[in-house]
Order: C-alpha cells, then structure tokens, then sequence
C-alpha cells in the first residue's frame, strides 16, 4: 500500500488480525443494521447504527458534537485510542475516516478490503456482543475545512477551477432512481448541473481492496477531476460522497477537496436550485 500519497491511513487484514487484542485501538463496525453484527462480527469490534447513530431522522449527518462525544464514550473510546473503521460495504470505513477527522478525532485507520475480505480469508468472526468500560470523550471544534455547503456549491457551478463529482449509481444521476422509494418530502430527481459523474464502486478491486494509485488516477483524471482543481463530491447523504474525499486526498493525495455531505438529500428538496435529468 506503500504506493498511495497516504498509505499509513490504510491497514490490511493481517495487521488488523495481529492488532485484535491491542488495548489502546478499537474496532469500529458501522451498518445499517445490527442484525449482520450480531450473527458474526470481527471480534473485539463495537457496533455503530448509521441511521441512530450517525444520521438524523431526516437522513443528514448529525454534527451534534455532544451526540458523537457520547458515542465514543460509550464505545470505550478516549481521544488516545486509534479507530480502525470497517463495514460490510467496504466503502464504509472511508466514510468514518472522514466523519471522524471533522470532529477532531486524528487516530484512525481503515480497513482495506472492510468485513468482505475478512470473511473471504476465513479470518475468525465472534457473536457476542463487544462491551468495553465508557470513557468521558470531550468533543471539539468542528473542523469546517473539510465540508462545503449548498451555498458554495451553487456558487462554484460556474467556476473552471471546480469540479463537483457525482459518485452515486447511474440510475441516480440520470433522475432514474430517487433516495426515498417512493420519493418524499418534495425529492427531485437527477443531478447538480454540471456535476462529473464517477461512480464511487469503480475505486474497488473485485475483493473489495481499493484499486492501485495510478488506476485511480487514471479514473478520475480521464474525467477532468485533476489535482490542480477543487473538488466537491456529494452523493444521496455524504456517506459515499465521504469515501471519495478519502480516496481523493488521502490515497491520491488531492490537495483541495472538500465533502458536499448535505448532498442529493439537501439539494433536490430546494425547488429553486437547479437540476438536470439527462446525461
């Protein structure tokens, strides 16, 4: 992994199983639902709901920083410990990397391949239920540098020095597919005018690994998404959208990205700001 611009944000399975029983990580697994966690998780690992957890009803990240100091807290997590962050979608971990470094929480690393490629190895899965002493976790600052919000991004829609990246499905961007089936709560489909359209699933080997560092660049330079540019990636809610500033800035080491992470959910429910449904 020594190849990408960042590779010490990355662990492989076989550092993670040397780690398993190390006191001062813990092991993050973030899902939409408990019920994979309980049949068989990577032992020593605490369960994190994206959508208790993590999202507000409305389906927008919570940046509550009492909400997420409370969380770390009774994951057993102090601002010493290292987090190593997986899912059963491999992209997940990256999502985490990012959500944490807003809240100022440096000490983490993500699993390369996530829980797909530890099955895959056979590595040892456990069932009960990971439980470590609470600790009184002090949020901090939001770090602001790592978001852009609606206003900026209608502002840049214009601008040659920018590039906003959709990483949803094709279906999405087409207006094809909506976030909500039925859509709700006046949802549009389709796409940020202008947006470049590079599907976050295309930075995956077929193992769940991410792709070497000059198959990425490739992807994304063919595209016009370049390092001299900024870049503003959004997808339904910031999750994927917050994987592929990790891969942008920490693995091809881009300079200046920053997540959209109020993403199709914030911008199709505004009747006034633009959209297109065509490729």
């Amino acid at each position: 992994m020594s190849q990408y611009a960042h590779p010490e944000v990355l662990v492989d399975t076989q550092w993670l199983m040397d780690h398993l029983n190390d006191p001062n990580t813990r092991i993050v697994e973030v899902d939409v639902s408990p019920e994979p966690y309980k049949n068989a998780h990577i032992p020593g690992a605490v369960f994190w709901n994206i959508f208790t957890d993590i999202l507000k009803p409305n389906l927008s990240i919570n940046f509550d920083p009492i909400a997420i100091a409370s969380l770390l807290s009774r994951s057993g997590i102090s601002h010493e410990t290292t987090i190593i962050a997986y899912g059963s979608y491999p992209g997940t971990g990256a999502w985490i990397f990012w959500l944490l470094q807003v809240f100022g929480h440096k000490n983490v690393l993500v699993l390369n391949g996530g829980y797909e490629k530890w099955v895959a190895e056979a590595r040892p899965l456990a069932t009960e239920l990971s439980q470590f002493p609470p600790t009184n976790y002090q949020a901090k600052i939001l770090d602001a540098s790592l978001r852009v919000l609606r206003e900026e991004v209608l502002a840049s829609l214009d601008s040659e020095d920018c590039v906003l990246l959709d990483v949803r499905t094709p279906q999405e961007y087409t207006g094809e597919m909506f976030l909500m089936k039925p859509p709700e709560a006046g949802e549009r489909g389709g796409h940020i005018p202008g947006a470049v359209h590079v599907e976050n699933t295309l930075t995956l080997n077929a193992d769940g690994t991410f792709k070497f560092r000059d198959e990425l660049q490739t992807l994304y330079s063919s595209q016009g998404v370049t390092s001299e540019k900024e870049i503003f990636p959004y997808c339904a809610i910031g999750g994927r959208s917050g994987y592929t500033w990790f891969v942008l800035k920490y693995l091809l080491g881009y300079p200046k990205v920053r997540n959209y992470d109020g993403s199709w959910n914030e911008w199709s429910r505004f009747p006034d700001l633009p959209i297109q449904t065509s490729t």
